[in-house]
Formats: C-alpha cells, structure tokens, sequence
C-alpha cells in the first residue's frame, strides 16, 4: 500500500492550523477510500513564538499519523522542507503550506499524474498575481528573467513549493545537502519529469504572512548566488571596462596636450572619477564577498536545522 507524506513547514501559524487539518482531512479521507493508498501528515514547527506546538501536539495526541518536529529556533522554510523530507516515509511526498495558499484539494489530481508513471512530480504554477503588491509583482517578475538568463537551471516564473513528488525524486533532492538551501532551483536542476498546474493566486485563510520585501530580496540574492557565477564574470567585466576607459582618458589627455597645449584638469572631474572607479571597487567586492560567504558557510558544516522536540526519532 503506498504511503503518501504530507509534509507542511509552519511557522505562527496557530490561527489557520485546525483549519488546515479539516480542509486536508476531507480531500486524504476520500483518497483513503481507495484500498491502495494511505498517509502521513509531518508538521515541522519553524521555531514558533504562538502556539503553533501546542497545537500540533494536541494534533498528535487525536491522531497518530500527525506527526511535528520542533526547530530548537527559526531556520526558515527552506530547512523546515528540507527536514520534512528527510523524515518522511512515504512512498510519494507532498509540500505544501499551512496557511491553505496551496489547495488541497489538488492533491487527487496529484497522485493520478505521478502515480500513473508518466511524470516524478506535480507542481503548481501561480498564472497571477492577483492581490500581491505592484512593486512585489515586478520585482519578482525582474528576479525570474534574471535568472533564467544568467543560469544554466531553468526556474519556473510562478513555480510554487507545492509539489507531489515521488520517492527517487525526493531522494535525489536530499542527496543535495547544501547549507544555503534554494529549493526552487534545487527541483530543477536535479530534473526529472514535472508536470506544472496552472492556478490562480489565493489569499491566506488566516493569520499574517511572516514574508516581507527585505526577506524576499534575501532569498532571491541566495538563489543567484547559488544557481550561477555569472556575477562574477559581471565583476571582472566591469574591472576590464574600467581599465580600457581609464586607458582612453589618459590617451585623450596626451593627445590633447600635444595638440592644444592645454592641459586637463578640474576638482570635479577628479572627484567623479574617483567615485566612480571606488564604487565599481565597492561592487566587485560585494559580489566576491556574497560567494565568499556562501563557501564559508558551506565549510563550516553546520547542521542545516536542530530539532527541540518531536514525536518520533528523527533525521538531521
């Protein structure tokens, strides 16, 4: 009989979390009417400041198939998935959010599309944007192009964490154990067959987003950073620019000597270029310094999250 592992990071999420549990329980119990298929329900609590642990122990208390683990503080989404799948049993593997932005009610359609063989994994793809802020929309939008052109991994416009992937796909993805973590570049680049379902944007059903324009930015820096060196060949491209423009200068200024007799020069002028060659320094630096960081992270080997508490043994 398979196992199906719905795996839900959450993080404050206390307002929306018995909500969520009825909404998933009416489309898992009717799957379950068919003799070949059952679940698991992994809730990883982020390092919740509400009671969103109490109440995933009162979960599990009613009903055993609900299982938590508890971060020891917040390491964010991308370990609390990362967690979810490694302790997860199932033969298939869904991700989606406790604040019911990803229906439910898609997974059927899920299963049949992966289950069938035809396809490792279903997606969904937002198709709008539908009551996202105008500057949020553009600069995502801007964050997607840019990628896509600098990288040799093909990310989705809209591609949502919700998926239903099967086991070889989840396992090829765990075998990508890296620190700083981009999973919407990891689901591409390990490939494997991806059918994406178009849907339309939904509101939370409660409780407040935790996801700001800063933490967003941050996010997208780190799937840049780990998805292409183009930046780097940015830098020293600015570097080369720079030189050949200091060297057409200096020539100007010799010709114009030899010619005119006047000589070049102006606290202004001076100050611009300095400025300008200081700052195209500033930016190189930083772009050196964000891979820099990234490597030193990465050797440091830290754990990728520490779990405080949970109802089974677990998998770091």
């Amino acid at each position: 009989m398979p196992l199906i592992s719905i795996i839900v990071p959450c993080f404050n999420e206390e307002e929306v979390l018995n909500i969520f549990r009825d909404e998933i329980l009416l489309v898992t119990n009717e799957m379950a009417k068919q003799p070949d298929v059952s679940f698991e329900f992994l809730f990883i609590d982020d390092g919740s400041k509400d009671r969103t642990l109490k109440v995933l122990r009162d979960f599990n208390k009613l009903d055993g198939r609900f299982r938590y683990i508890s971060f020891s503080r917040n390491f964010g989404k991308e370990s609390a998935m990362y967690a979810g799948l490694k302790n997860a049993k199932g033969d298939y593997c869904v991700i989606l959010d406790a604040d019911l932005q990803h229906p439910p009610e898609l997974i059927p359609k899920m299963y049949e599309l992966v289950s069938g063989g035809e396809y490792d994994c279903a997606a969904t793809r937002r198709i709008s944007r539908k009551g996202e802020p105008r500057l949020l929309s553009f600069f995502s939008k801007s964050f997607y192009k840019i990628i896509n052109k600098i990288s040799q991994t093909e990310i989705i416009d809209g591609a949502q964490d919700f998926r239903f992937m099967n086991r070889q796909m989840v396992d090829a993805i765990l075998s990508m154990s890296e620190y700083s973590r981009f999973s919407k570049g990891i689901f591409s680049w390990v490939g494997f067959d991806t059918k994406y379902i178009e849907v339309e944007n939904r509101p939370r059903k409660a409780g407040k987003s935790t996801w700001n324009f800063w933490k967003l930015f941050s996010y997208s820096i780190d799937g840049i950073a780990g998805f292409s060196t183009a930046p780097l060949k940015f830098a020293s491209f600015l570097g080369i620019l720079t030189c050949i423009g200091a060297l057409i200068a200096v020539l100007v200024m010799v010709i114009k000597f030899f010619v005119t007799g006047e000589t070049s020069g102006g606290y202004y002028t001076l100050l611009c270029v300095t400025l300008g060659i200081g700052g195209l320094q500033l930016l190189c630096t930083g772009i050196l310094g964000e891979y820099l960081a990234k490597t030193y992270l990465e050797t440091k080997k830290r754990p990728i999250y520490l779990v405080k508490e949970t109802d089974h043994e677990t998998k770091v």
